[in-house]
């Protein structure tokens, strides 16, 4: 009798560390928030955060208008079709590096492991940004992921 009283009180134990989990997961999940555009970084920022929450409208807003600088639909369908997939990694923004008129913004895109021996790694890359009327706007970003290699191609260096 004193043991079922003992592995009822461990697995009522268990199921409210299971339920505290999820409920941190859950509220932890809608944390992230827009910050300020005035910085490089904040305009990265906010283009990854626009592009997980599917708000396309907002993320095409921190485009460049340079040559070859996609249409809405196309930037939208990029995602939509999966030829951009953001979800396949996570994203740590860096510090930016100004000069005149464009910045360098450090992005690190965090890949977790396939399988649970593998351990994840760290492709550590660049956005490169405009100002354009005073404001931030994106001219590149790590491909795949958050851009389509297409958008505003670079020119081959001779």
């Amino acid at each position: 009798m004193r043991q079922d009283r003992f592995l009822t009180g461990i697995l009522i134990g268990i199921a409210v560390l299971v339920v505290v989990a999820l409920a941190v997961f859950f509220m932890r999940q809608g944390s992230q928030s827009y910050i300020s555009e005035e910085v490089p970084e904040g305009v990265v920022h906010n283009y990854v955060l626009a592009v997980l929450n599917d708000d396309y409208e907002k993320a095409y807003g921190y485009l460049a208008d340079l040559d070859n600088k996609p249409t809405y639909e196309q930037f939208r369908d990029a995602f939509l079709t999966g030829v951009v997939n953001p979800n396949n990694a996570a994203v740590d923004i860096g510090d930016s590096e100004i000069t005149d008129e464009s910045a360098s913004v450090e992005v690190a895109l965090i890949y977790n492991p396939s399988d649970p021996f593998s351990t994840g790694y760290r492709d550590v890359q660049r956005a490169i940004l405009v100002s354009q009327s005073g404001a931030w706007k994106l001219s590149s970003m790590p491909c795949y992921y958050f851009w389509d290699c297409s958008w505003y191609p670079q020119e081959p260096i001779p």
